[in-house]
This record gives structure tokens, C-alpha cells and sequence, in this order.
């Protein structure tokens, strides 16, 4: 007996099996992975594409309901026009988006994780330091859909995704707010407990509405409680417009100051005195765990990302192009005098400064002392082979670098070797022009003339 069928023709059915679908369009059931009131998700093979996906599925009877159709069919709508216009590394991507009378359904990335849910209970919250993180790299993802004209409007626990110790997608853009459309966008939308100020009094929103509900979700996981707590609907919208919360330090006394100034910063009520900028809530939580405060040994990766956004180098790379240098490169910290490049040496790696100075010195001759942000030992990728080193790089104070393999850069994308390719060319271009100059003092003082 077939206990739930899909009421169209590219939905296929498996007898004796409940709310398993074989097939759905061209994209073959694995598995389901949930099921609500208006749609069922499943894990699923692109065949064409050879990759695991996940196919939410709206059920006709949501789209039909009388009461409730016209806005169950926007919010569909809403989110598959974001269909390959969204890519971010945590953003859940959408591949596409079919909508006609036999089905209507939204293929997107398939994240083998968990919501952050279950960790908004006091019994399982996570490490602050790795709660700051998980809440960077979300001001990070929608910094970006900010740039590209949309608003979440629903950021909470459940639409994030949690892969490994902090690797995340944001997820659910159906209630996303597009700010470059002409159409009508749906009112009321988004979870209560969630919201901001503005969005429950259905005032005109920005960007901020999601730094607010960022702010929330970022108390739930360092305290395990809501900030703003009601017998209903009425009594949270009140309290979210009227009654300010208790800082997390009351409730979880080990949260650093700093932290805590963040989090009661993104829940201002008047979004004049809450954060401006995407950055600067970014670059407060990069570096709120100090040394003293982090127990991890080594750098965060909210503090690697800040870090090379701020380089020369890098000036031309992208948010996508930057989070796919952190996983190309090692970073280390080096103590004064350390070699890291030997003359003569066959080298493979090149090399960007990240902190402190090193100075380039050839047969014991000094021929420069280069800064943070720039690079050195990149003929061992430009040379397309093993590469003999034509000179020493010694610290000459503590630093801080990255090292990127030749082979592990030719296995990039193709973006990200671009703006490396760019980067280099500026170095060399700068490299002749500073080389020319010492020529031409040199022969200057030698009085000779060059025609």
C-alpha cells in the first residue's frame, strides 16, 4: 500500500515505503531528510552532475490552500529566483528551481551537518570560541548577500547548518527580502523570536534587521535561553520592542567582556546604536577572543579571514576566493633569525608576511626588507617546476606567515588562481621598477650617463 504519494507525474512512489519518493524530475531519491507542514526535503543524486543534492519538494495542497496559497507560492518563488545568484561558501547554494503544474521543487547544495538547534540547549551549548566563530563566518555570508541586494529576514538556529567543528550554511531564503526586485515582497514574514524591532512593527528593513537576529541567535548559543521570552507571540514582539535583556555574562558568568559587548551591541533597539556595518560587527568578533581568552592554541579562522582582507596582496580577491586561500594555505609563527627561504635550495612553497619583517639576502648581501602583505618565494610556483632558491629569506623579527605549495595552488579554482596570477604580476612589475631605480642611482653615483 502507498501511505503518501506526491500528487504529480515526476514524483514516483515507492510501494510500502511512507514518504518515500523514488524519483523526483531527473534527480534520484536517496533518502528524506525531513518533512513539514508544506514540504518535504530529501537527499538526493544528480545524475547529470554526478553530486549529492538535497530537493525540497512543496506539496500542491500547501500551494492550493485557500487561505494560505498566494503567500506559500511567494515565498517559493522568492527563493528559487535565487537560483545560481547566490554563491558564497556559507551560503547553501541553489541549483535550480522547477515550478509548473506537475511539480515545484528547489534543488540545492547537500550539506552532510545539523542545525544549530541542538545546540541552543544549556546542557549542550558549544565553546565561545567556537560560537564567535560560527557567528563570524555568518556575518561573513550575509555581509555578502547584503552586497548582492538580499536580506535574510530569517535568521535563526534552525536555518543554519553546522558541517564538522565550524564549517556552516545559511540556508531558507524563502523569506528573503531582494531589494533590487519590482514585485510586492510578502509582509509578516520570519520567527517571532528572531526578529527585530523594526520587522515586527512591519517597518521598512535593511541589512540590519539580520545583524538584530544574528544578535539573538549568537545569545541562544552562548546562553542556552532566548534573550526575549513570552507566554506567546504578543508577550516576545513586546518585550523585543520594549524590554531590554539581560547581558549573557549574567546568565553564563564565563563569556569575555568584549563578547558580551557584542552581542548587546547587535540587539540595540534603535538600529542607530546597533552595529552599522556587516565589517565592523565582523572584524569585532575576529578580535574579540584574545590571546589570553582563547584556549585553542594557533590562529581562528575568523582571524585568518579578517587578517588577509586587510592585505595589499589580496586587495582583489573576493570573499568566495579569500575562504578558499584559507584552505590552501598553512599559517606559522616564526621566532627571529628562523630561515625560511636558503639560497641554493630547491623550494616548492611561496610565502606572504603576514606580521613582522623579513629581509631578503643574497651571498650575505643585503638586497631588501620586505613588509606585512608582501610575498616572496613565488618563482617556485611561476617557474612550473622545482625551483632553485636565488636568495635567503631570514626574520628579522618574531613574524607571522602563510605558505602555499606550488602543486596545492594549481589545484585551485580558476578565479582564485586568476587574482593570484594578478597579484604576482604586480609584485614583479613593482620588483623591476624599485630594481630599475637602484640602477639608475647606482650609475648616478658612478657619474656615468646612459643614453
Amino acid at each position: 500500500m502507498v501511505l503518501w504519494r506526491m500528487d504529480f507525474s515526476r514524483a514516483q512512489t515507492v510501494p510500502g515505503l511512507p514518504s518515500l519518493v523514488s524519483k523526483v524530475g531527473k534527480y534520484e531519491v536517496i533518502r528524506e531528510l525531513g518533512k513539514g507542514a508544506t514540504s518535504a526535503v530529501y537527499q538526493a543524486l544528480d545524475p547529470f552532475q554526478n553530486r549529492q543534492v538535497a530537493v525540497k519538494v512543496v506539496f500542491p495542497e500547501a500551494l492550493g490552500d485557500k487561505e494560505h496559497g498566494k503567500r506559500y507560492r511567494k515565498l517559493f518563488v522568492t527563493e528559487a529566483s535565487l537560483a545560481g545568484k547566490l554563491s558564497h561558501p556559507h551560503i547553501v547554494a541553489i541549483y535550480d528551481a522547477v515550478a509548473d503544474d506537475e511539480a515545484s521543487y528547489i534543488v540545492m547544495e547537500y550539506v552532510d551537518g545539523t542545525t544549530l538547534e541542538q545546540y541552543t540547549r544549556h546542557d549542550a551549548l558549544l565553546p565561545i570560541q567556537r560560537i564567535v566563530e560560527i557567528v563570524y563566518k555568518c556575518a561573513r555570508a550575509l555581509e555578502y548577500a547584503t552586497r548582492e541586494g538580499v536580506i535574510h529576514r530569517d535568521i535563526k538556529p534552525a536555518n543554519i547548518l553546522l558541517a564538522g567543528e565550524s564549517d556552516i550554511k545559511i540556508m531558507d531564503f524563502g523569506a528573503a527580502l531582494t531589494l533590487a526586485a519590482e514585485t510586492t515582497q510578502v509582509s509578516g514574514v520570519g520567527s517571532p523570536a528572531y526578529m527585530s524591532p523594526e520587522q515586527v512593527k512591519e517597518q521598512p528593513l535593511t541589512y540590519q534587521t539580520d545583524i538584530f537576529s544574528l544578535g539573538v541567535v549568537m545569545y541562544q548559543l552562548l546562553t542556552g535561553r532566548l534573550p526575549f521570552q513570552g507566554t506567546n507571540n504578543y508577550s516576545m514582539i513586546y518585550q523585543i520592542i520594549n524590554v531590554d535583556p539581560p547581558p549573557p555574562m549574567q546568565v553564563r558568568p564565563d563569556i569575555p567582556p568584549r563578547v558580551d559587548a557584542i552581542v548587546m551591541r547587535a540587539l540595540a533597539k534603535d538600529a542607530a546604536a546597533r552595529y552599522q556595518t556587516w565589517d565592523e560587527l565582523a572584524h569585532d568578533l575576529a578580535t574579540a577572543l584574545g590571546k589570553e581568552e582563547r584556549r585553542e592554541p594557533g590562529f581562528a579562522e575568523s582571524e585568518k579571514f579578517d587578517t588577509l582582507r586587510k592585505l595589499e596582496f589580496f586587495r582583489h580577491f573576493t570573499d568566495v576566493e579569500l575562504w578558499e586561500v584559507l584552505r590552501l594555505a598553512t599559517w606559522h609563527k616564526h621566532p627571529r633569525d628562523t630561515v625560511l627561504i636558503q639560497e641554493d635550495d630547491i623550494g616548492s612553497s611561496f610565502f606572504i608576511l603576514i606580521s613582522g619583517e623579513v629581509k631578503v639576502v643574497k651571498q650575505d648581501r643585503l638586497l631588501n626588507v620586505l613588509n606585512p602583505g608582501e610575498c616572496f618565494g613565488e618563482m617556485a610556483y611561476l617557474g612550473k617546476q622545482k625551483f632553485q632558491r636565488s636568495a635567503s629569506v631570514v626574520a628579522l623579527s618574531e613574524i607571522a606567515v602563510i605558505e602555499i605549495r606550488a602543486e596545492t595552488l594549481s589545484k585551485a579554482s580558476d578565479l582564485c588562481r586568476h587574482h593570484f596570477h594578478g597579484a604576482f604580476l604586480e609584485l614583479l612589475v613593482d620588483r623591476l621598477a624599485m630594481a630599475n631605480m637602484r640602477l639608475s642611482q647606482m650609475l648616478a653615483d658612478r657619474n656615468i650617463s646612459v643614453f
